[in-house]
């Protein structure tokens, strides 16, 4: 009897009206007895951790680094750190967990901007495509790493005439080119160097054999059928990890978020052990760092940017993994652990990555800078080959490419999540209860679109969708963002909510944050912005241009993405009634299912009474009226 009243009790505070059909992947001792919770705190800082730090981390900024004065670069990264990628990673986080839903249903805040949501979730979907491909790339090489020698160490059968093992450079005396030297055996001047154009092993090996890479665009040509069934590896990988959603996925991160530490140190003790090491070092953050280039804007202008998209801020998967977080869960000091380690693994992994490039250069004879890459040409071109070098060369690959897997996964898995949890929040009644059907059915769509990504042009698919989906259009949807959270919803109104969550905080305590989510971010994003759009280049692979086709459809990706907003903006208005300047207000003002998700953590601000008090006609927030002086107070 005892327990049949406890059960009832439980039942009577925890439950939602608004939902019949529970999760049956939902724990007994979760808060939310209808969508779950994380298992423990442990489990979401890991999740979180592992879908900020992705494959940019490793492959993009150490190459920003060493481009932008060495360790001078620091002082713009950790500024922008602090002014736009802490208090933008706090204010999804809170925005998620209070209303415990996903980036669609949060703007119930305010109802205008819901096509932000649905745009999130556009932006999410296309790039979990190529994420995926990404994955199978490095899956791939994974498995070619259990040869010895690998394949990629000599100009093998599968090279042209156009590879070479070593560098060949001729040397120019008096404007003339009278012979060839090998760098083993340079007696020419570095100042009358002059290196023909070459391909290493790595570089043919990514292109002829991994890829079978086409001329161009236009050239399809056949699914590369290696590269395709590492797409369906990884794609069943992600769907046996999500296939209880956070429950199974969260068990699964203390292995995928903790490995590539381990790894990076590994390589990073490996790579202190080698020649050369020290020159790499200094290229990255040593005694070649350039203080001088802080006077440059391009230098201000790749912090911020980097800052912005290592955090996956904007893409909706910060905000619907805070949602499955308990209410008073301390977010405020999540944002730092997660923004702060994040920061610190990109310069850790920096360290691994010069050491072992540093070791490349003193066997090549070369300078640091002209083996650096960045992007693919590092991952799969100057890293492999820099590997290739050292001795019992494939434990050394296999344990990178198989970190590569692991970042990818961790940020896949978020991405997954985002759908189908904005699917399960639409459509509870339809989808709560199947969510493995429902994982299993989504991946496999996206498997499906991933195919011709692995096709012989699939490298320039993949990069058409990262220029064009996955860079300024997360700049407008953020702004918007915070548009919506700061302006329409208000700032003092929102600070009120996170305070139900943490408890009251003085005016010293919101006035960085008020500071920041005003004035500073919004204005480093708009001028990001502009800088973006005005320097704008059409894209190209290498020395591969794109077809003007294939950049006009680029272009309709991110007006596809952006097309929603003004679209749910003008539906919700025509189905809106009174005036056009009531239905203006009213979609501007939070609607009745917006509150906390849970009864008991409602209050008094959220209670019933309140809210059908607060929605009546002539108690409509005049939230568009001096927004900004009202919001700052």
């Amino acid at each position: 009897m005892r327990e049949y009243s406890w059960n009832s009790f439980k039942d009577l505070i925890f439950r939602n009206p608004a939902v019949v059909d529970q999760d049956p992947h939902v724990d007994d001792g979760d808060e939310n007895t209808e969508r779950g919770n994380w298992a423990s705190k442990r489990e979401y800082i890991l999740s979180t951790i592992g879908y900020a730090v992705g494959l940019g981390n490793i492959w993009r900024f150490p190459y920003l680094a060493y481009k932008n004065g060495g360790g001078a670069f620091l002082i713009p990264y950790f500024v922008m750190l602090v002014v736009t990628g802490i208090p933008l990673f706090f204010l999804e986080s809170a925005f998620g967990q209070f209303c415990s839903q996903g980036p669609i249903n949060v703007w119930r805040a305010v109802p205008l901007l819901q096509g932000v949501g649905i745009a999130m979730l556009m932006v999410t979907l296309i790039v979990s495509i190529y994420y995926n491909v990404i994955i199978a790339y490095s899956l791939y090489y994974m498995f070619a790493s259990f040869q010895s020698p690998l394949p990629w160490s000599s100009c093998f059968s599968w090279a042209d005439s156009n590879c070479s093992d070593t560098p060949t450079v001729y040397c120019n005396v008096s404007g003339v080119v009278v012979s060839n030297w090998t760098l083993e055996n340079r007696t020419c001047p570095s100042s009358d160097m002059i290196t023909i154009p070459m391909h290493s092993p790595s570089e043919q090996y990514w292109d002829r054999v991994a890829l079978q890479r086409s001329s161009g665009l236009d050239e399809t040509g056949p699914v590369v059928w290696h590269l395709a069934l590492c797409l369906l590896l990884s794609t069943m990988f992600t769907a046996a990890a999500l296939i209880r959603g956070i429950k199974s996925s969260g068990k699964v991160v203390y292995f995928t978020a903790t490995f590539p530490y381990v790894v990076i140190v590994i390589l990073l003790i490996r790579g202190l052990t080698l020649e050369g090491a020290r020159d790499g070092i200094e290229f990255y953050i040593g005694s070649q760092s350039n203080l001088t280039k802080l006077t440059e804007a391009q230098v201000w202008k790749d912090a911020a940017t980097q800052t912005f998209y290592s955090l996956s801020i904007g893409w909706g998967g910060v905000m619907t993994l805070a949602s499955y977080n308990n209410f008073h869960n301390n977010m405020f000091r999540d944002s730092f652990v997660v923004t702060l380690t994040n920061a610190g693994t990109s310069v850790f992994a920096g360290f691994a990555i010069f050491s072992i490039l540093g070791h490349m250069a003193h066997i090549y004879k070369m300078p640091v800078g002209e083996v650096v890459k960045e992007g693919f040409g590092l991952a799969f071109i100057a890293y492999p080959d820099a590997l290739s070098k050292l001795p019992i060369s494939p434990l050394w690959s296999t344990l990178f490419f198989f970190m590569l897997l692991t970042v990818g996964l961790d940020s896949q898995f978020a991405g997954i999540e985002v759908i189908t949890t904005c699917l399960q929040d639409a459509f509870p009644k339809l989808f709560r209860s199947k969510h493995g059907l429902l994982t299993i059915t989504t991946c496999s769509i996206l498997y499906l679109l991933g195919l011709p990504c692995v096709t012989r042009a699939g490298i320039y698919w993949v990069t058409l969708i990262d220029q064009f989906v996955a860079s300024w259009v997360l700049l407008i949807l953020v702004l918007l963002e915070i548009a919506g959270v700061c302006y329409i919803y208000g700032g003092n109104r929102f600070i009120k909510d996170i305070e139900m969550m943490l408890g009251n905080k003085s005016f010293v305590f919101w006035l960085w944050w008020r500071v920041c989510w005003f004035f500073l971010s919004p204005c480093i994003i708009v001028a990001i912005l502009v800088w973006s759009l005005m320097t704008f280049t059409p894209p190209s692979y290498g020395a591969v241009k794109f077809p003007d086709w294939g950049v006009a459809l680029g272009w309709s990706m991110a007006v596809f993405i952006l097309l929603w907003i003004p679209i749910i903006a003008v539906y919700k208005l025509m189905r809106a009634e009174g005036s056009p300047w009531k239905r203006l207000k009213s979609l501007c003002s939070p609607s009745e299912e917006w509150h906390p998700y849970l009864d008991i953590h409602r209050g008094e601000r959220y209670s019933a009474e309140h809210c059908r008090h607060r929605m009546t006609p002539k108690h409509t927030p005049e939230v568009n009226v001096n927004v900004i002086t009202s919001s700052w107070l």
